[in-house]
């Protein structure tokens, strides 16, 4: 049993190389979103737009069934790597290299809030110099550059996404990090590439909201954690405020849920008891999307002149305004007509877009968190 196992583990990881070979080429060598936009296959493009959007495409909240999530959620992984293969080039033009929101201070940069929220998490986390880190759902490797280089530390981070993996190790290279970093191909819901008690922390940023459900990863990363060590995690949430009779918190999820890659998002009461049921000792838990900042963690979102803090913000504000946000959209369009952009870059801008109004209103009416911060331990014995 174990052997037919291993064949189609091996069958899966083929399939995978083929496809990130027939859909990106070479372009995880490209230095940035941009131009590795434009070197796609087209073929397996429209095969990961054709096979991601089936989740989604005349799918309205109304008529939204529990058969209908249960459905996606089966279907996590796949779900997964596909909105990454076609999301991945976008967030880097659009975000850069770290792909999670952040709180601000007053006067703070974009990315300078960003680099606070993964310090942050490894001060909470407990994280030191020389320590065996796991990063679950790493990305394309910013946070974890960021942290190794903030605390000395060595990360290894887990992926599904072959592409980004790639990328993540372009990017090592180029900041001569490689022997602080490794990233690993792996299903974080079955982490047979680690042993039991191999890490002295563990976080995710983000990255476990694409869980069929939180439990069975938070309990594969308590098995990989060593006695006594530390996991801290940012969990996308839904606050108890929603409530799934009411068709706007509905329409605000399922945006949220198509515009992310999303299966099924979970309440913080439901997180709440994922880590318990998985084994932890909550160390701190708190919703720090309701500390009682001047700038709202989605700014970048709003496309709000008000939230303008210095001219590098503009441009921020600018795109994703109606006419800055009309104006891309329609250029990708345009690029795609004329062959230079693969189909469906449009599309995924569009869903997107989406998101980002969904997040926005999932924020001002209090139904949704992307930093719901939980902080556990493994007991030492």
């Amino acid at each position: 049993m174990a052997s037919l196992k291993s064949g189609l583990e091996m069958q899966d990881r083929e399939r995978d190389a083929a496809f990130n070979k027939a859909m990106h080429g070479n372009s995880a060598q490209a230095p940035g979103g941009i131009r590795a936009m434009f070197s796609k296959g087209a073929d397996a493009k429209k095969a990961a737009v054709d096979e991601y959007f089936k989740h989604w495409d005349n799918q309205a909240a109304k008529d939204e069934t529990a058969e209908d999530r249960a459905k996606r959620t089966a279907e996590y992984a796949t779900l997964t790597r596909h909105y990454y293969n076609l999301a991945t080039d976008l967030y880097e033009y659009g975000w850069g290299q770290s792909f999670h929101f952040c709180r601000y201070g007053k006067g703070e940069s974009f990315y300078e809030g960003i680099k606070r929220h993964e310090h942050y998490l490894a001060h909470q986390i407990g994280i030191k110099e020389g320590m065996k880190v796991l990063d679950v759902g790493c990305g394309v490797g910013g946070p974890a550059r960021e942290i190794s280089l903030f605390t000395g530390c060595h990360v290894t981070g887990l992926n599904n996404n072959d592409y980004q993996i790639e990328r993540a190790f372009a990017y090592a290279k180029q900041t001569d990090q490689r022997n602080q970093l490794n990233f690993v191909k792996g299903d974080f819901m079955q982490m047979d590439c680690f042993a039991d008690n191999s890490f002295d922390a563990v976080y995710a940023i983000e990255a476990t909201c694409h869980a069929p459900n939180l439990a069975g990863v938070y309990s594969e990363i308590f098995r990989v954690l060593k006695p006594g060590g530390v996991f801290g995690v940012y969990e996308w949430l839904m606050t108890d405020d929603y409530d799934n009779d009411n068709l706007e918190h509905r329409e605000i999820r399922l945006g949220i849920e198509q515009g992310d890659g999303i299966s099924n998002m979970v309440t913080i009461k439901e997180g709440l008891e994922a880590m318990k049921i998985a084994g932890f000792d909550m160390l701190h838990h708190e919703d720090l999307a309701d500390r009682p900042d001047e700038i709202p963690w989605y700014w970048p979102l709003a496309g709000r002149w008000k939230y303008l803090q210095s001219y590098f913000d503009a441009f921020t504000i600018a795109r994703m305004t109606w006419w800055g946000r009309t104006i891309a959209h329609n250029l990708a369009g345009f690029l795609e007509m004329v062959k230079i952009a693969p189909a469906g870059t449009k599309k995924t801008a569009d869903s997107l877009g989406v998101a980002a109004d969904c997040l926005v209103a999932g924020a001002e009416k209090h139904l949704f968190t992307p930093m719901y911060l939980m902080v556990g331990q493994k007991p030492k014995q």
